[in-house]
């Protein structure tokens, strides 16, 4: 909000690139580390949020539509650059490849940062007035969003969607090979099918965030993360066509918080502080992944099988639904 988006991304673009470079550099985890988690990892967070924000704000008539679409990009560039990679790496090395896409990395960033800007305050789409009870009537900031039950309401809502969908993410392969028992050629396979579902699912979430409101959006998202996760918990072997359901939904589910989760952002607290209180709903996702994470580290070395993940996903979807019924309204300012 006040270096402006067009700044920050290429600040956020710089660090990516340098992050990247610096990668090749590394002898050792510890660096890597450093160079291409915190430091790359820095400047993606900076860089993910521009584009969002400044969606959100020129399209006040199609949030979620807008979001979705343009997170879809940062869900489908794996399927680009991991092939790249894949295919640099064995000619010229990791080091080399880590070069490589960070000097591109920096001049794409860098250029495609060049256009955003916000609109200018106070403007709307010629014609286009609020419906009724969906824009929000004042606008929080980040200390008055984080008082009111709506907040934390969204805030676990997008927690146990993330849990879910990055769980599932870290065990799809091998679940496939050790529950459904279909080839490692085949589950990779999927694996590919499922990333695309990703993708769609932020458009598809963000346009009903549109026009179903994110409440109900959120309930729909969530029951479908309940619905598969029961369904994997009585897959079995041979099962392909459950496992195939049941992880389209998982990974779809996933991308459609990535899209709810901004959308609802705007909807609830306001554009005036959008990006500060994005900032801090976000930080959901972060939270999502250290214990989605650890679900899909331990459920096999603790419990034996892979099954038995499936189990907290199915009761965190179902407590999710319960929560966002009861707390994802517009809230009031006290």
């Amino acid at each position: 909000e006040k270096l402006g988006p067009r700044n920050v991304s290429i600040i956020g673009g710089v660090i990516v690139g340098l992050g990247w470079l610096l990668s090749s550099f590394a002898t050792n985890i510890w660096f890597l580390i450093l160079t291409y988690g915190v430091i790359a990892g820095s400047g993606v967070g900076l860089v993910y949020g521009c584009p969002i924000a400044v969606g959100a704000k020129w399209f006040p008539d199609k949030k979620g539509l807008a979001v979705g679409l343009i997170v879809a990009g940062f869900g489908g560039s794996a399927l680009i650059t991991g092939k790249i990679a894949n295919a640099m790496i064995p000619s010229v090395g990791l080091s080399t490849t880590f070069l490589y896409f960070g000097i591109a990395f920096g001049i794409i960033l860098f250029i495609l940062s060049l256009p955003l800007k916000f609109p200018a305050a106070g403007w709307t789409p010629q014609g286009w007035k609020p419906a009724a009870g969906v824009a929000a009537a004042v606008n929080f900031t980040p200390g008055e969003m984080i008082k009111t039950g709506t907040y934390w309401g969204l805030f676990l809502c997008f927690i146990i969607g993330s849990i879910a969908g990055l769980m599932a993410i870290g065990i799809s392969k091998p679940v496939g090979n050790e529950i459904i028992k279909i080839s490692g050629e085949t589950a990779a396979t999927l694996v590919g099918v499922f990333a695309c579902f990703n993708a769609l699912g932020r458009p598809i979430f963000g346009l009903l965030t549109d026009k179903i409101t994110p409440r109900y959006a959120a309930m729909l998202n969530l029951a479908i993360i309940l619905i598969v996760s029961i369904i994997m918990i009585i897959a079995k072997e041979g099962d392909t066509n459950l496992y195939v359901i049941s992880f389209v939904g998982f990974w779809m589910c996933l991308g459609g918080w990535l899209a709810i989760a901004p959308t609802a952002t705007a909807t609830f607290f306001g554009m005036q502080n959008y990006t500060r209180n994005y900032g801090v709903v976000f930080f959901a996702y972060g939270l999502g992944a250290i214990v989605g994470g650890i679900i899909s580290g331990q459920a096999k070395d603790v419990f034996g099988a892979y099954t038995f993940a499936f189990y907290p996903t199915a009761v965190l979807a179902a407590a999710g639904l319960v929560l966002a019924a009861i707390l994802l309204k517009p809230p009031k300012k006290a």
